[in-house]
């Protein structure tokens, strides 16, 4: 179980992935992300989670290079978007993405959403630039099991992380227990459901108890799930909060209560049903 904000999860190939990170959807491009990535790194994080539909890699790329910490102590991912799937397209996807970040490897390239007929081929092309020493680690968000089922099927290669919507209104067991079996490490995305349950009163009730706020006893919650989490916040004192969940341990009771509040809801869209 992590006991800091330094501490990594290990991949199946071996690669160390930082529990907690920090999420910069909807963050704008340029000096703002830049200086959102410079306040986060300085707190200590050393993840960063980007995307190409983000917008926003340059920026991310700036933060990186003024943020005074090496490049290999820094976790950087970023995501091949749902236009660009299929092998060539995605190989050049992967390009412009590193030369948008100023960046000469990833350390996680991830497939940003299964898409039909296309995920299959483009995860060929991840497979590709890992075996070719491009990016670290490889892995998919929003992929359901039967997503999971095909490209392992496939290229007999499991992703190494499967990034998807997760907390305490989805709790996604089946899905869980699925990546832990193949050695998918699970990654968090909107762990606080974009702040919808941050005035729960069970979740509140039980901060209570150990000091702490409701988003933190969330986050808490992924941890100790084994799950990896990328919450995102523009400001260093939300951040901070945030990486201050390493101090205190939900009992089985508190977890079970937790879990409870599920009710397979959705903030974003069902990976079986999107249109983008």
């Amino acid at each position: 179980m992590p006991a800091s904000l330094s501490d990594s999860t290990v991949l199946k190939n071996g690669v160390k992935m930082p529990w907690l990170g920090l999420g910069v959807w909807k963050m704008e491009d340029g000096g703002v992300v830049a200086d959102v990535v410079k306040s986060a790194v300085g707190l200590g994080y050393r993840s960063i989670d980007t995307a190409a539909a983000y917008r926003n890699e340059t920026g991310v790329g700036q933060g990186i290079r003024e943020c005074g910490v090496p490049r290999e102590d820094l976790f950087i991912t970023t995501k091949v978007w749902n236009s660009d799937q299929g092998f060539d397209s995605t190989i050049a996807a992967f390009e412009s993405s590193l030369d948008k970040l100023g960046l000469n490897y990833l350390d996680l390239y991830l497939i940003h959403w299964p898409v039909k007929g296309k995920y299959i081929e483009t995860w060929r092309a991840l497979v590709k630039l890992y075996e070719e020493g491009r990016v670290r680690a490889i892995g998919v968000s929003n992929f359901h099991v039967h997503h999971l089922q095909d490209i392992i099927q496939d290229s007999g290669m499991a992703p190494m992380v499967n990034q998807l919507e997760f907390h305490p209104y989805l709790t996604q067991k089946p899905l869980l227990a699925f990546c832990k079996e193949h050695g998918i490490q699970m990654e968090a995305w909107s762990p606080l459901a974009q702040g919808a349950l941050v005035d729960h009163p069970v979740l509140n009730e039980i901060g209570a108890q150990y000091g702490k706020t409701a988003s933190q006893v969330i986050l808490r919650w992924d941890l100790q799930q084994g799950v990896v989490t990328i919450p995102k916040s523009v400001r260093a004192s939300r951040q901070q909060e945030n990486a201050d969940v390493f101090d205190f341990v939900l009992s089985d009771k508190d977890m079970a209560a937790i879990d409870a509040l599920n009710q397979d809801k959705r903030m974003g869209s069902d990976p079986d049903n999107f249109n983008f």
